[in-house]
């Protein structure tokens, strides 16, 4: 198969460490590079970003027009701001370019929709990056769930909680000062609970009541949010996300990111498992998974575990050379969930119905 050739526009933390160093392989005292997928070039609204591209050899571009119009480009990745996201996404699609977009992959239904009918329309790839999917501890949880490890399966708690936006230079972020950005704890981080819920599950969520949690840091948008949902099949769930819950030092605060699924004959554990960690053995913090069946109690280790950008950039590239092409629709559906858990919260924590994705 001949490798995909990527362009990325934005080039911050996450993309260079995760994404290039990480999902491309970049990381050569790390990883191989990736044998489907090359990131040829990248681009930032910050100039000052281009060394740490070139560092790793990757092409630096001064616009994004000049990386998406590049013949040589067959995708864009875009990892920039999330307002900015489906704009660049629209202008890559117009060009003929397949997409990758991080999560949320825009801030209104209309532009989303509008990717998905445009990428539909020209025959492209859109994905956005529901990464933690990817992690194996995750796939194991939803083996053992599909398996009745734990009996049926009848209730999710998924939390991610923990500080930011309490030191002023995290406050002045777009994350925090700009609520159109849906970069609170519910965009932010809600966005990973409620698709990896479903995902462990096998179900969808058809409705949701939300509810913010008091607010006394000094940022634009909630500290914090309590969502109960319910799926398809009957199964409840609760999501607890938060920017204003210290959590201990780093150790702790990671293992923090994780689930509890309950069942009918037992109950599973996951630490660390929400988060940008895939379980490689020189990973700062470990990841963990258990199970309890009555009396039982079992720890799950995995020998070998795949990298969850890696595998999520491969099942993009799949669907390029395959010509089965990823729609988007998933992407739609979680911004959704996103604006009714908002919408919900402000009606006081009305139960609200999900729109149905077609």
């Amino acid at each position: 198969m001949v490798p995909v050739r990527y362009g990325m526009i934005g080039f911050g933390g996450i993309a260079e460490n995760r994404i290039a160093k990480e999902g491309f392989g970049l990381d050569s005292k790390r990883f191989t590079p990736h044998p489907r997928a090359q990131l040829c070039g990248a681009c930032d609204q910050n100039p000052a970003r281009r060394s740490a591209a070139e560092a790793l050899g990757v092409e630096w571009y001064d616009d994004t027009d000049s990386l998406i119009s590049d013949s040589h480009i067959e995708a864009i990745l875009v990892a920039t701001n999330n307002r900015t996201h489906a704009s660049l996404a629209k202008k890559a699609l117009l060009a003929g370019k397949h997409v990758f977009l991080e999560k949320p992959a825009g801030v209104t239904e209309v532009e989303i929709k509008e990717l998905v009918d445009l990428a539909q329309a020209k025959g492209l790839s859109l994905i956005v990056d529901h990464m933690m999917t990817k992690n194996s501890y995750n796939l194991l949880a939803r083996e053992m769930v599909r398996g009745k490890a734990i009996g049926r399966l009848e209730h999710l708690v998924l939390h991610m909680e923990f500080p930011f936006g309490i030191e002023s230079s995290e406050a002045a972020t777009w994350r925090c000062a700009d609520p159109g950005e849906l970069g609170g704890p519910i965009g932010d981080v809600g966005s990973h609970c409620f698709y990896m819920a479903e995902f462990l599950s096998d179900d969808n969520i058809v409705s949701l009541q939300c509810t913010y949690t008091p607010k006394h840091l000094s940022i634009a948008v909630e500290d914090g949010a309590v969502i109960h949902f319910t799926t398809q099949k009957g199964m409840t769930g609760t999501i607890r996300v938060a920017f204003d819950q210290p959590r201990g030092g780093l150790t702790t605060t990671l293992q923090n990111l994780g689930y509890e699924l309950y069942g009918s004959e037992g109950a599973i554990f996951a630490r660390t498992t929400l988060f940008q960690l895939s379980g490689h053995a020189d990973e700062p913090v470990g990841l963990t998974l258990e199970s309890m069946q009555g009396s039982y109690h079992q720890k799950h280790t995995l020998g070998q575990v795949q990298n969850i950008y890696q595998s999520q950039i491969d099942e993009h590239v799949q669907s390029i050379r395959s010509g089965n092409r990823l729609s988007g629709l998933d992407a739609l559906h979680n911004l959704q969930l996103i604006l009714l858990a908002h919408a919900s919260a402000k009606a006081g924590g009305t139960s609200l119905s999900s729109p149905q994705t077609n």
